[in-house]
């Protein structure tokens, strides 16, 4: 008897699947499940939400001008080295204050750091330091680059950036190499007039050029009642934006809690940009969980302990609705007080590849601490969560689709006992001949990318720009993505 013969049962007691006239049109993109956008049905399977492996300190905020209140991260990865560009601040004080700079620093392979002699600015009576930008307050407040990845956008300005806080709303920079910058506009690029709430902007705002919707796309921070959410503002050019949008919440087709959100962290994921990935700090103010003595043993300053906060994971597709498929926390505080002090956990902006098989995210850790720095949490590639079924088996059937190209290429694993099979079907979930269950190479083993082959191999060419859908059968096994290769 085949392994999964009991998983492809399963389609007897499953409802019938409804043709659809409204097929997406996939393409050749790459779909990560991380929500259900792809999905249509689900037996005995589930979306499962993978949580980062910490991998440790990376970059320690121990120069003067940096200290216990560095914050907001950014990661760039160039294409020929990875850049962090953050807020240096050693002692707290009122936001947008004179005392805050944007430091950087840069490294080879996105684990070991350095930050370089840059010679710009005079900082604590010394040229010598990593500072890319002081005296330009209140933007070093919350400074966020991004490399323009706009089709024409001159080498002057291939590097762009938002900072600034209610008093002077948001101001646009540009930089030819993303270390010297100068300013864009004289006035404000989103001014605070333009914002219908009562207080906006002093969280990192990030922004950048959107490949899927074709123009520069920006995401901040505003209170509405009393609660810390984003908006969303669009843009052609930079410097003329849209009047924003609240952004929503929604789990399952309904409306999600209203939590604090700190920051929010949307960004393009790189290896599926028509996909918006948050990365978001969770703040619960009040939520103390250190005592007096323990903060005291930690040398928190004593303004910083009695809130708690971690990181979420949100997704959007444009528009002004965030999927809030998993409701959990996403990296959870670790071990030790200085984990559960206020504003630590706070994620960095994008996540990059740092291995073949790997990709890394930031998070600014120890606030308020002497020992403020920044930690690195890894997951495979598009590993933010996946289909999983248990030993037992599951499936599931997408909506109806387009492709383009003539291979199915998975992204999974299973364990040595589990498996993946793929049925091709039409529209109205009738087995293609050929493609079906029975006819499919169960999938076995680990695998960033493999295709799937039938008895007659692995093209589905013929297939290409005629609606289907795909019918998985899981045992025992993760399902992380699929793309079509050209």
């Amino acid at each position: 008897m085949r392994a999964l013969s009991a998983v492809a049962c399963l389609i007897l007691i499953m409802p019938a699947v409804q043709a659809s006239e409204d097929a997406i049109q996939l393409g050749s993109r790459r779909e990560i499940f991380v929500d259900r956008f792809l999905i249509d049905r689900m037996e005995n399977v589930r979306l499962e939400l993978h949580r980062p492996r910490d991998e440790g300190v990376v970059l320690k905020f121990d120069n003067p001008w940096e200290g216990a209140f560095c914050a907001y991260c950014t990661v760039i990865d160039d294409g020929t080295k990875f850049r962090c560009y953050y807020r240096g601040l050693p002692a707290s004080g009122k936001d947008g204050s004179s005392s805050e700079v944007t430091c950087y620093a840069e490294s080879a392979d996105g684990v070991n750091w350095m930050k370089p002699d840059l010679g710009l600015f005079e900082v604590h009576g010394t040229k010598k330091n990593n500072v890319i930008l002081a005296d330009a307050a209140p933007v070093t407040h919350n400074f966020s680059p991004f490399l323009d990845a706009r089709p024409g956008v001159s080498d002057a300005e291939r590097w762009k950036a938002l900072g600034g806080t209610m008093t002077s709303g948001l101001v646009a920079f540009g930089s030819a190499d993303g270390v010297r910058w100068r300013r864009l506009h004289d006035e404000a690029v989103i001014p605070k007039a333009m914002v219908p709430f009562q207080y906006m902007f002093d969280s990192q705002n990030v922004a950048w050029w959107s490949p899927a919707e074709r123009r520069y796309v920006c995401y901040f921070r505003v209170f509405k009642d009393g609660i810390r959410r984003i908006a969303r503002t669009t843009s052609d050019d930079y410097l003329r934006w849209t009047p924003p949008d609240l952004m929503e919440y929604r789990h399952d087709d309904r409306p999600a809690p209203i939590e604090h959100l700190y920051t929010n962290q949307t960004h393009a994921y790189f290896r599926a940009p028509h996909l918006y990935v948050a990365i978001a700090a969770r703040f619960i103010p009040g939520r103390q969980v250190l005592s007096d003595d323990q903060a005291r043993a930690i040398h928190v300053d004593p303004s910083y302990f009695k809130d708690a906060s971690d990181a979420v994971f949100m997704t959007t597709r444009g528009g002004a609705v965030y999927d809030r498929t998993f409701l959990d926390g996403f990296i959870r505080p670790g071990i030790g007080p200085q984990n559960w002090v206020s504003r630590t956990n706070y994620p960095a902006l994008n996540v990059v590849q740092t291995g073949p098989a790997e990709m890394s995210i930031y998070v600014n850790q120890d606030y308020a601490q002497p020992t403020a720095h920044l930690h690195r949490y890894s997951l495979r590639l598009d590993g933010f969560a996946s289909v999983r079924a248990a030993y037992g088996g599951g499936e599931f059937v997408t909506k109806p689709f387009t492709f383009s190209g003539s291979r199915l290429l998975l992204n999974f694993a299973t364990s040595a006992a589990g498996g993946i099979r793929v049925e091709v079907q039409d529209s109205a979930g009738q087995s293609i001949a050929g493609f079906s269950l029975d006819d499919c190479t169960e999938l076995i083993g680990n695998e960033i990318e493999r295709a799937v082959g039938w008895k007659s191999g692995e093209d589905v060419g013929k297939l290409a720009g005629r609606p289907v859908r795909l019918r998985f059968a899981v045992k025992d096994a993760d399902l992380f993505a699929l793309r079509f290769d050209e």
